[in-house]
């Protein structure tokens, strides 16, 4: 049979009530009654009932996890790793998909909020005042997205955009399209932005495309769009739609990269499985999806981390075959 908390206390030599406090708030028991109550715990292969001890603590043991789309492998790759990571600390995910869609995302969130003690947004779509609005007094972290002074680990776009732009000038290139994602996404406005100055810095003639679904059928689409704006050169808003123009251009007969080079964002694994690879802007999902968690965790347990509350992770070029030199005139 399982082993029950009164069976922890007995090994432990403590009372149950001693037992409850060790596990739920063990910042505030003796540090020699924790260590019995752990290796008792350790012994017995204890595991605490989650029901009985939200009844007790107030807390579900149970994280909120919003994305707009977890078929998108950039969101499926922070889960995975923002899952590993919440275990660490005891925590259950609760994963959410709002289908791209504002107001899906925002009834999810009223509907978990009884059900978990925080949440983790990632890319939410939602605007900034209804974000703010919906969450309530819950502890909130964003993932990929700022929203005033919430709690919020982004990529550095700026500098994905930077080098990209960089690699294409580099190569010759002179007249680039942007194609943008949804126009919902904070993500798509700061790449926006940053395609349109770093562009003026080194003399890039910008074509925008888009707005466009942020999948493969998105950058299909879209492709004729881009042939017919004479450019040489595409930077997708993310690897999906770059994987869809190559698609799309080899079906009109267009090389890639004799005729038109394309870079992406994300660095998705089917990235490098293409023919031609694509070249693409890296971001360490991994460790935002672990930062997420660890900075949850700490509003939880009511402690922040000095700069922990609005990190920025780095970004890196990653050159595949899908990027050359400019074509001749």
């Amino acid at each position: 049979m399982a082993a029950t908390i009164k069976d922890v206390a007995r090994l432990a030599g403590v009372s149950q009530s001693s037992v409850s406090r060790a596990l739920a708030t063990p910042d505030q028991v003796r540090a020699d009654t924790r260590a019995r109550v752990e290796r008792a715990v350790a012994q017995l292969g204890y595991e605490p009932n989650r029901i009985a001890r939200g009844l007790s603590t107030g807390r579900t043991g149970t994280i909120g996890f919003l994305v707009p789309d977890i078929a998108n492998p950039l969101f499926a790759g922070i889960v995975k790793a923002a899952q590993r990571r919440a275990r660490d600390f005891g925590l259950a995910v609760l994963l959410a998909d709002s289908d791209e869609d504002p107001a899906t995302e925002t009834d999810l969130i009223r509907t978990l909020t009884k059900q978990v003690d925080g949440f983790v947004l990632c890319a939410p779509r939602a605007g900034d005042d209804e974000l703010r609005s919906v969450c309530g007094d819950l502890p909130v972290v964003l993932l990929n997205r700022r929203v005033g002074q919430l709690p919020s680990i982004i990529f550095d776009n700026a500098d994905g955009i930077r080098q990209a732009l960089a690699h294409l000038a580099a190569l010759g290139h002179r007249r680039v399209a942007y194609v943008a994602g949804p126009r919902t996404s904070w993500v798509n406005r700061e790449r926006l932005r940053a395609v349109r100055t770093g562009a003026a810095g080194l003399d890039l003639e910008v074509v925008e495309a888009g707005n466009v679904s942020p999948d493969f059928e998105g950058g299909v689409a879209v492709a004729d769009l881009v042939l017919a704006a004479a450019v040489t050169s595409v930077i997708a808003y993310n690897d999906m739609i770059g994987l869809g123009l190559v698609s799309r251009f080899g079906a009109r007969g267009v090389t890639v990269p004799g005729d038109v080079s394309i870079i992406g964002f994300d660095d998705i694994p089917a990235s490098a499985l293409v023919s031609p690879a694509l070249t693409t802007v890296s971001q360490p999902k991994d460790q935002c999806g672990r930062a997420g968690i660890d900075l949850l965790a700490d509003l939880l347990n009511d402690r922040e981390r000095p700069g922990s509350s609005r990190a920025s992770l780095p970004t890196r070029l990653i050159v595949r075959a899908s990027t050359g030199p400019a074509p001749r005139p």
